[in-house]
């Protein structure tokens, strides 16, 4: 009954509430409509007024110090920057003067202001103090009144209600009626009419108060709330600055929140609804001129506050019924009940003395007669007990013949056995454990388990007793000893249980796993030691290495990693066996192994590298002290093969954590070191420092732009002229490689020559050479110009065995004569296999090509190997031009090669001639071949022509 009054009062509440949210939402459209029509009959008077040419008396309008103009009158004032009023002047001062003068009156009674402000900035506004107020450098087209009547924005030209925006002068919430004006059908301004908000609210605050406990509410279509009783509009926004508009702000009531969302979210027909919250009734309806919604919501707790006393007095009577009732059970109880249970408790006593039960028990079919036949049962049950207890003394007889059964074949097993109390603390060893550890029981029993470890292990006694106490069992392999007897046992752990469950002594069981251990530990030396030096090998290198690393992450460890690579260990290899070679990397094992401590992990990589973990190193001196001491160690020479070999070793070092904290990187380091230290003569060691990392990234991204460079054909051919001195003739040209980019950028040859060396990429790039080489020189022969060409050759490309066939084929696809083709190579890459490269030369030469010995006398010059060559001529490197007349010794080798190359009957060729000293010091000394800076610097092929210098 109570649940239903409830619903009927919410429901009365509800209904109350619908109907005055709609009268009140009518009532506000109908006093904006009328508010409407008002605004647009001043409008239309203002566009008419505006349109006379009117007469009246200028005003003496003063420039103020901030740049306006400014006038007030008694209703009204008015304001516009100087300049724009005189750029153009108009009479909205005199016209709109008089005309606010008989407006203002009329639309001050239902709007706070009226004003007008024209598209050049003008302003007339009653009441006076915007206009007197505002800034001079004020912009109204950013004002949200004036930019949404502009014709961009309206272009129906209709009134246009704003949202609610806050007007920083004003300090007022407020929504502004703005009406477009036009003369002639020209935009010249609008007249504005606002309405501020504490007003519409005073109204609704009011309905609100007619019954206790409501509440009102204003939002507008989007869900921003305008204003409640909690002022929530002016709490979310506390600062708002001029035309801040009223967005954002939600209900700090979640339930209003979701009623909110929810109505405008339904179509515009539903929208005027009320509805049941948790804890709210509410109902909210449309004020569709504005786009607004006026709510009112009321507490259930206080609609449903009046049934509270009617549920007291219903409960007070609920208790005395209640009370009632229970005296009059309890006098049944007494009368029907209590006879009853005296006689079975008289039953149960007798029971209990051993007596049998004599008193008659009623068999009533109720609760008491189901009582008594239970307790019959009981009996019953207690008798076949006592029966049964007897069974029990046998059975527990025959157990103990068991135990002892037991306990013999535990004294007797072929494992050892110990039993210990909850401590850990021996009470019984088995004679077979007791003989494995050559002991006797005295010596053991009432000593803790720990007493049979070795020194090694005892600090795992701890640790065991933990894990029995946490998992009670325990399960490893431990390492024994008694006296000098030491062995590894398979030790399994487990609790023994008293009758309450509770851990009382321990069982343990032991079997000797020293023949597993010892195959395990030959299993783990091959798997992680190296078979040939016994040092550690790269798997537990990596292992180790690992392990540093993730100490060192924890701030408190420092340490080295040193990478070895013998120098000229192939040379030795090569020349003295393979037998040598082997013991050169022991003896080098050895000579780590005295010169560093213990807890330093030494490893053999493969082949003759070698890497160091120095521990605890935290400064480069500590790690550069080791590293001269272990290059110190190898100074000695090695007894190999009879043979005093000296030995040498290129170090690299990287410090961690400080260098890098990864073990990829760490490796990467002290690789790079390790051939930084060889690339400056070896016998050394070198840190690695971010230097040598940025060189590899560079040389890295070089090599992935040279393979894009190779696809997309970034490479051009420049000539540099031969001279002939006698004649001042173009002989022939030297090619030089260029790398242009798509950016302009020229890349120099000393940055990416190297790389295409040591990456192979210049076999690719050398045929292109080849290739453009060859049609070159086609197109000059074509034009009559007689010339030659010479390419360099690089290492790989000599070496390679199809060079002949390829220039073969090249020269056969593009028409070059190979008579005027010259391939120039160095010294160097001559003297490495002899035999070969004098091969390869007389390939080259049968194709008709001349060959010519670049850098001459900067590589291994050796007359007896030089005459053995087919080449045709020498090019003086330009080292020992450079410096002639100044440097003597460099004349005189000059002249001594010039001398060499006459008697073999071979043309020389000056590189780098740059003076005209050094032009006469050659002519003089018979060298007729030049090419250098003096003459020209390498061109592009349409630049040759620019020479001024005939050709033969």
């Amino acid at each position: 009954m109570l649940a239903l009054q409830q619903d009927v009062l919410i429901e009365q509440e509800r209904l109350e509430l619908l109907q005055t949210t709609n009268r009140y939402a009518k009532q506000l459209d109908s006093e904006f409509w009328q508010k409407e029509k008002k605004a647009i009959s001043a409008n239309q008077v203002v566009s008419r007024f505006l349109a006379q040419q009117s007469k009246l008396p200028p005003l003496q309008l003063e420039k103020f110090a901030d740049g306006s103009i400014r006038s007030k009158d008694d209703l009204s004032a008015a304001f516009q920057k100087h300049s724009t009023y005189v750029a153009n002047k108009h009479r909205y001062f005199e016209q709109t003067e008089l005309l606010w003068q008989q407006l203002a009156p009329v639309l001050l009674e239902d709007f706070f202001n009226f004003y007008f402000i024209s598209k050049e900035g003008f302003i007339r506004i009653s009441p006076s103090d915007w206009a007197l107020e505002i800034p001079a450098d004020h912009q109204f087209s950013n004002d949200i009144f004036f930019e949404i009547a502009t014709p961009a924005n309206n272009p129906a030209r209709l009134p246009r209600w704003t949202p609610l925006y806050f007007d920083a002068i004003w300090q007022k919430w407020m929504t502004s009626l703005v009406i477009p004006v036009y003369i002639n059908d020209e935009f010249v301004g609008i007249t504005g009419t606002d309405v501020v908000l504490d007003e519409i609210f005073s109204n609704l605050g009011q309905i609100s108060q007619w019954e206790s406990g409501r509440e009102a509410m204003l939002f507008d279509g989007q869900g921003n709330l305008l204003h409640d009783s909690q002022n929530s509009l002016q709490q979310a926004i506390g600062n708002p600055v001029m035309n801040q508009l009223a967005v954002g702000v939600q209900s700090s009531n979640p339930q209003l929140a979701a009623f909110i969302t929810q109505v405008v979210s339904t179509p515009a027909k539903q929208q005027n609804s009320s509805n049941m919250l948790d804890d709210y009734v509410v109902s909210a309806a449309k004020i569709e001129r504005l786009d607004w919604f006026v709510a009112l919501y009321h507490r259930k707790d206080n609609v449903i506050q009046s049934l509270d006393d009617y549920r007291d007095n219903v409960v007070l009577l609920f208790l005395m019924v209640a009370l009632i009732v229970a005296l009059a059970l309890q006098f049944f109880i007494y009368k029907f009940v209590l006879k009853r249970l005296t006689r079975l408790a008289g039953a149960v006593q007798r029971l209990s003395y051993g007596e049998p039960a004599q008193l008659e028990l009623d068999q009533r079919p109720d609760e008491i007669g189901l009582l008594n036949r239970a307790f019959v049962r009981m009996s019953d049950e207690i008798h076949q007990l006592i029966s049964g207890l007897n069974t029990r003394i046998l059975e527990k007889e025959e157990a103990e013949r068991a135990t002892r059964k037991l306990s013999k074949a535990v004294a007797f097993s072929s494992s050892g056995i110990v039993i210990t109390d909850h401590q850990l603390v021996i009470e019984y060893v088995n004679p077979f454990l007791l003989e494995m550890i050559d002991a006797t029981a005295t010596a053991v029993i009432g000593q803790p388990l720990h007493i049979l470890f070795a020194q090694e292990m005892k600090f795992v006694g701890a640790d065991i007793l933990q894990s029995l106490q946490e998992r009670q069992h325990w399960r490893g392999d431990m390492l024994l000893q008694q006296g000098n007897k030491q062995f590894w046992a398979s030790l399994a752990i487990a609790p023994i249980r008293d009758d309450k469950g509770e851990v009382g002594n321990y069982v343990c069981a032991m079997q000797d796993i020293s023949f597993i251990k010892e195959s395990q530990r030959k299993m783990e030396q091959l798997a992680y030691y190296d078979v040939l030096t016994g040092l550690a090998n790269r798997s537990y290198f990596r292992d180790q290495l690992r392990k540093a690393i993730a100490m060192s992450s924890r701030g408190y460890y420092h340490f080295a990693l040193l990478y070895f690579d013998l120098d000229e260990f192939k040379r030795i290899n090569d020349t003295l066996g393979h037998d040598a070679g082997d013991e050169l990397l022991k003896e080098v094992a050895r000579r780590l192994i005295s010169r560093l401590r213990e807890e330093d992990t030494i490893a053999r990589l493969g082949g003759d590298e070698f890497a160091v973990i120095l521990s605890g190193i935290s400064d480069r001196k500590q790690a550069a002290s080791i590293a001269t001491n272990l290059q110190q160690a190898f100074a000695l020479p090695v007894k190999l093969a009879g043979h005093d070999v000296s030995i040498s070793a290129s170090i690299g070092i990287t410090i961690a954590p400080e260098d890098a904290d990864e073990e990829e990187l760490l490796l990467k380091h002290a690789d790079l070191a390790m051939y930084e230290a060889k690339a400056r003569g070896k016998n050394t060691f070198h840190f690695f420092s971010q230097d040598l990392n940025e060189a590899a990234n560079e040389r890295l991204q070089i090599e992935n732009q040279l393979r894009e460079a190779i696809r997309e054909q970034q490479f051009l051919l420049y000539y540099q002229p031969k001279i002939d001195i006698r004649t001042e003739k173009i002989i022939g040209y030297e090619t030089l490689l260029r790398w242009l980019r798509p950016d302009n950028t020229m890349v120099p040859p000393l940055r990416f020559i190297p790389v295409a060396e040591s990456t192979g990429l210049i076999v690719q790039i050398g045929e292109w050479i080849i290739w453009e080489a060859c049609r070159f020189l086609t197109r000059q022969h074509a034009r009559g110009h007689m010339i030659t060409v010479s390419i360099n050759l690089s290492a790989r490309q000599f070496t390679d065995q199809d060079l002949p066939a390829l220039v073969e084929r090249i020269v056969k696809r593009t028409g070059a004569s190979p008579a005027h083709l010259i391939f120039e190579i160095t010294e160097s890459m001559l003297m490495g296999d002899i035999d070969a490269a004098i091969v390869q030369l007389n390939e080259l030469k049968r194709l008709g090509l001349a060959l010519s010995i670049d850098d001459f006398g900067t590589g291994y010059s050796s007359l007896s190997y030089l005459k053995r060559f087919p080449v045709d001529e020498l090019k003086i490197d330009r080292s020992f031009v450079k410096d002639i007349p100044e440097d003597k010794n460099d004349m005189d080798i000059t002249a001594a090669i010039i001398a060499m190359a006459q008697k073999m009957d071979l043309r020389v060729v000056a590189e780098g001639v740059e003076t005209i000293e050094q032009v006469e010091f050659l002519k003089n000394n018979a060298c007729y071949l030049v090419q250098g800076y003096y003459y020209s610097m390498p061109l592009a092929e349409q630049e040759l022509a620019r020479l001024n210098f005939e050709t033969i």
